[in-house]
């Protein structure tokens, strides 16, 4: 390989060397000086349109953008001279003059990098103020609220929804003072292409965009005293919950989490992962079915809503081949309002199931009308992590100081396998665990699937099960679940079992997860560290396989039959159905 060519530069005094090709930004936080940014998204949105991050080049007139401007040999750099610093203060001066100035009532105060910028140069007045747009609230869909006033066009989301997802559901519409980021015709995001996976509101640096609060719908419920409030945590939430209280990205919370919901007045505190344990019994038995008849495969997963959602409308001519299992939060929900309501006489028509979950789709998800039986529906209401968050600020928990405690019995033991399903590959692997011994007939001693492992947005791998080779592939966000899907499409994949998650990571990385800057983006590998957590949970768990749960063996013994059974069906499966990519 030819050898990397050095550049030497200036940069604020500091000297130093960056490879050819690195930009003025980056080699500027390589050297510990801090640019302020508000358009840049690393590998993503690199646009230099808002200005923020402007510098002086020594010979040169004007202001150079740092964020697209390549490094040059001898080039002397001056990122905070008076006359830079005045100009970013005007730039943003100007951004804020068309901006609804109602920080103490955002639902991002605290957490918006323009009211950091703002804050960082001491804006105070406003010396540019003249007309304003005023749009009109988008919050039309259950899980996304659009509110343009909010808007800096910094093009943050059409970047997240165009490249990372390749979905294209929002983009910049008009021009000059009229411009503004819409959809098509300007309609809902209800109504078109919208997956409501969320990645625009965690690329938005401001309030623009956030997810449907739903946290005053649980208020009103915990203070009724004829309801029966039962919530489940998924398992990406205790590895992420910690962060809005300033803990270290990928701190295992699950102890505190369960005692801040039962201080917030939940009758019952139960886990998602056993739901994922109930789902992994249910896919693992769908798959062997179909591997053996060699049926409708590849069996692609179901439990991302987005995902769902996005192949509803762009594959339908391939719904066969998703696993009609429903997602591990509705098969707990329906269980709850039906095992459990009759084991422990609890009447199920008060019973209000509440999910946290890392995913804004959620919500979409559980107003789905297939999500019912019998009348009931399977959950009642999905906050977020970061709308969980928000309740125990507002209870005036303090939550680092909280003891751990433990989630309720009989229900609230899961494995291992399920704590994995927050990250992608993890509900491959836990599938794998089961099928493999249900296949051979007996308990395998290595049973981690390292192959699907990995922070790669695809990753294809072969295992062998009971000397048959088996075609596995893992995708995670939707510019590569496409990928995935248009080669099963068009004949160009053998796969046999199929993994797709709508966020790119995984559930680790969803839309309702707590929101980190564009420069913690940049320099910190969050997913990692997420994604560690939840494998750092199946090491240490006692049992790592689904079908070797206690809960599960009672639930089957007790209620279920089997897995694949009539009732089992009636309470877990669902059914899927071709959608319209723009209902206008």
């Amino acid at each position: 390989m030819p050898e990397t060519k050095m550049i030497h530069l200036k940069i604020d005094d500091v000297e130093l060397s960056v490879e050819e090709g690195t930009t003025i930004l980056i080699a500027a936080r390589k050297a510990g000086i801090d640019i302020p940014t508000l358009c840049y998204l690393k590998d993503i949105n690199e646009i230099g349109d808002c200005r923020m991050c402007i510098v002086e080049v020594e010979g040169r007139k004007g202001f150079a953008t740092s964020c697209i401007q390549k490094v040059e040999e001898g080039m002397v750099v001056h990122t905070h001279s008076p006359e830079v610093l005045e100009a970013r203060r005007v730039i943003l001066d100007l951004i804020i003059s068309n901006h609804s100035k109602d920080c103490l009532t955002c639902i991002r105060s605290g957490n918006c990098e323009l009211q950091d910028l703002s804050i960082k140069f001491n804006i105070q007045n406003i010396e540019f103020e003249g007309e304003r747009n005023i749009h009109q609230v988008d919050d039309k869909s259950p899980s996304i609220v659009r509110d343009f006033n909010k808007c800096i066009l910094c093009r943050r989301c059409v970047a997240a929804c165009k490249k990372v997802q390749n979905i294209g559901a929002i983009d910049c519409i008009n021009r000059g003072f009229e411009s503004c980021i819409s959809t098509a015709g300007d309609n809902s995001l209800n109504d078109v292409d919208c997956t409501f996976c969320g990645q625009c509101i965690e690329a938005c640096p401001t309030g623009a965009l956030h997810e449907k609060d739903d946290t005053q719908k649980v208020w009103i419920r915990l203070k009724d005293k004829d309801t029966f409030t039962v919530v489940q945590t998924a398992p990406a939430v205790r590895a992420a919950l910690g962060e809005e209280f300033g803990m270290p990205i990928g701190t295992n919370v699950t102890g505190k989490m369960v005692t801040a919901l039962k201080k917030l007045g939940f009758d019952k505190v139960f886990d998602t992962n056993t739901g994922a344990d109930l789902t992994i019994m249910e896919e693992a038995n769908e798959f062997i079915h179909r591997f053996q008849e060699n049926k409708n495969l590849p069996m692609i997963t179901s439990c991302s809503p987005g995902w769902v959602r996005f192949a509803e409308k762009n594959f339908p001519d391939l719904l066969d081949h998703l696993s009609t299992c429903k997602s591990p939060h509705q098969m707990f929900g329906a269980m709850v309002k039906s095992y459990y309501a009759k084991k422990y006489n609890v009447d199920p028509k008060k019973i209000f199931m509440v999910s946290v979950m890392p995913c804004i789709a959620k919500k979409y998800e559980c107003s789905r009308e297939e999500m019912e039986v019998e009348g009931l529906r399977d959950v009642d209401a999905v906050i977020t992590t970061r709308e969980l968050a928000r309740m125990i600020k507002q209870a005036n928990i303090e939550f680092t100081k909280l003891e751990d405690s433990f989630f309720e019995e009989p229900m609230g033991e899961a494995t291992g396998a399920g704590a994995i399903f927050g990250t992608t590959g993890g509900v491959m692997e836990a599938a794998l665990r089961t099928a493999a011994d249900t296949l051979e007939g007996k308990s395998l001693e290595n049973f981690t699937y390292e192959a699907v492992r990995g922070e790669e947005g695809i990753k294809r791998a072969t295992v062998t099960i009971a000397g048959k080779e088996v075609k596995v592939v893992v995708a995670s966000g939707l510019k590569n679940a496409r990928k995935i899907m248009e080669e099963i499409r068009f004949g160009k994949a053998d796969y046999q079992f199929v993994e797709i998650m709508a966020c790119p990571g995984g559930c680790i990385m969803g839309g309702g997860q707590p929101i980190k800057s564009s420069k913690i983006r940049a320099e910190v590998d969050v997913r990692k560290l997420r994604a560690d957590c939840l494998y750092s949970i199946d090491e240490k768990s006692t049992i790592r396989k689904s079908h070797e749960s206690p809960v599960m063996k009672m639930l089957y013994q007790e209620f279920l039959q089997n897995p694949g059974s009539e009732i089992a069906h009636k309470y877990l499966h669902t059914s899927y159905h071709p959608q319209k990519k723009y209902n206008f």
